[in-house]
């Protein structure tokens, strides 16, 4: 894992660039973007994907496989936290003297002379940055954005508008999210989450409370998180909103039904506001409350903003449906923690009637694998009827001397509940044995747990004798 050295200078000018892992939703949204202000960008990925076909179809070339020959006469080279510090690609760039960014100053040097709302936290970012960006569209604004997933509507993780506003998902796993000259901060919750970089909770709530106030307009933070709530109370910023259910939220969110298509009411300043979403799950009612206290606080009504976020239909790997065969549905979802786990699967339970719920878990990291196995599973067995759990994806991270998927499978309190399989055929095939019409799969993690999908359905076809898939659209939702 590369520790990025968030201290270093931006230039100006970066000339050509070269992005290493420009396959990921953030990196390639960076990219596009850097090409649309004219740069010229090249990228590698380990693997050949749908998004480096994108990027080839307009004029990004994009190698798979990681070869110093790829970095070619490129000025300055930009990676993730995820790279290894041996790729080959990096190496030489150190050597030649190279600027070398992180994705982050990658975008903060885009991001700079715009005004920028950054939205951070633990699980719901990605959510809440998109149903900001689809209302701002719809509020006839033109923000520039780049989101950690492909916003359904738009089909594009990213884009410049000719307005002032300018929305980032911001990253807090390695505390690059303190690099952004924020106008206006989100913050959807603060869990103790990536302690292979902060190392304690408290680091982590430190660099929360370092990030809201340093934004310069507004910070819009949860009521309901005792994480956000203890960063809260520590704030010395003069405008702080709050959005959730807590009684004193200043964006209170209430009568939320979530059986089905998701209604609620928002109070604010004594005056209620219903709204309805097209979005699953009473999470997202929440997430709700708060891109429409953000857009409150740039100055929008708000009956037009509650009306505005309604336009939200979800993002890419957010409870994306990828085909049902035999009557049986495959979705995936980007869920990684206990609490996301916990809001995709209680979200797919409000839809899927009289089916059971197959969860297709693959943990991500090795040290969150430790820390929170036993959360896991107790989530788990509660929200889904059925779970597979795969191998670990360690990600940026080496391995960890007794930490495999079986950590959490054996955490389950009945272990008829769950298999651990290692191999990811053996993993399908054997869903194909268990899964009956009316059921619900869902793929979960952060990792390259979406790329089993393909072996998923093709398990389904030969259990059930179906030639071809019933459907292969996309369904919104999200945590």
């Amino acid at each position: 894992m590369i520790k990025p050295d968030l201290d270093i200078e931006i230039p100006e000018t970066l000339g050509a660039v070269h992005f290493v892992g420009i396959g990921g939703a953030g990196m390639s949204g960076i990219a596009r973007l850097f090409a649309a202000s004219g740069l010229t960008v090249t990228g590698s990925d380990r693997t050949d994907s749908k998004t480096a076909a994108k990027l080839r179809a307009i004029g990004i070339p994009v190698a798979v496989g990681h070869d110093a020959a790829n970095v070619g006469d490129a000025d300055t080279l930009v990676v993730t936290s995820a790279l290894w510090p041996d790729n080959p690609e990096y190496l030489l760039a150190r050597e030649r003297g190279m600027t070398i960014l992180h994705r982050s100053q990658a975008l903060a040097w885009l991001t700079n002379r715009r005004r920028l709302i950054s939205v951070a936290g633990a699980h719901g970012k990605t959510t809440s940055t998109g149903m900001i960006v689809t209302a701002l569209l719809e509020l006839d604004q033109e923000p520039s954005f780049v989101n950690g997933g492909v916003i359904s509507e738009l089909g594009t993780s990213s884009a410049f508008g000719d307005g002032e506003l300018f929305v980032v998902e911001a990253d807090e796993s390695d505390g690059s999210f303190l690099l952004y000259d924020t106008a206006v901060a989100l913050i959807t919750n603060v869990d103790p989450d990536h302690l292979d970089h902060y190392g304690s909770k408290e680091a982590v709530e430190d660099a929360f409370v370092q990030f809201a106030d340093a934004a310069n307009e507004l910070v819009v933070i949860s009521s309901d998180d005792a994480g956000a709530l203890r960063v809260s109370s520590r704030l010395a910023h003069p405008r702080v909103s709050t959005f959730g259910e807590a009684a004193d939220a200043d964006f209170r969110v209430h009568s939320i039904v979530a059986d089905g298509p998701v209604s609620f009411v928002i109070d604010h300043q004594g005056a209620s506001y219903p709204g309805r979403l097209r979005v699953p799950g009473h999470h997202n009612a929440i997430n709700a409350a708060g891109a429409v206290a953000v857009l409150v606080g740039l100055g929008f009504a708000p009956d037009a903003a509650v009306a505005a976020v309604g336009a939200f239909g979800g993002t890419g790997r957010r409870f994306e449906l990828h085909g049902t065969v035999g009557g049986v549905s495959v979705y995936d979802d980007y869920a990684h923690h206990p609490t996301e786990v916990d809001a995709a699967l209680t979200a797919a339970r409000t839809v899927v009637g009289e089916g059971r719920i197959i969860a297709v878990h693959q943990p991500h990291l090795y040290s969150r694998t430790k820390l929170m196995a036993g959360e896991f599973a107790e989530t788990l067995e509660r929200t889904a009827d059925f779970t597979i759990v795969l191998e670990v994806c360690g990600a940026r991270e080496d391995p960890i001397e007794g930490v495999t998927g079986a950590l959490v499978s054996e955490r389950f309190a009945d272990p008829a509940h769950v298999a651990y399989i290692d191999d990811w055929q053996r993993a399908a095939d054997y869903l194909g044995e268990i899964a009956e019409p009316g059921d619900f799969v869902v793929t979960l993690g952060c990792g390259d747990v979406n790329l089993i999908v393909p072996q998923l359905l093709e398990s389904l076809e030969r259990a059930s004798g179906e030639g071809e898939l019933e459907a292969t659209t996309s369904a919104p939702g999200g945590a």
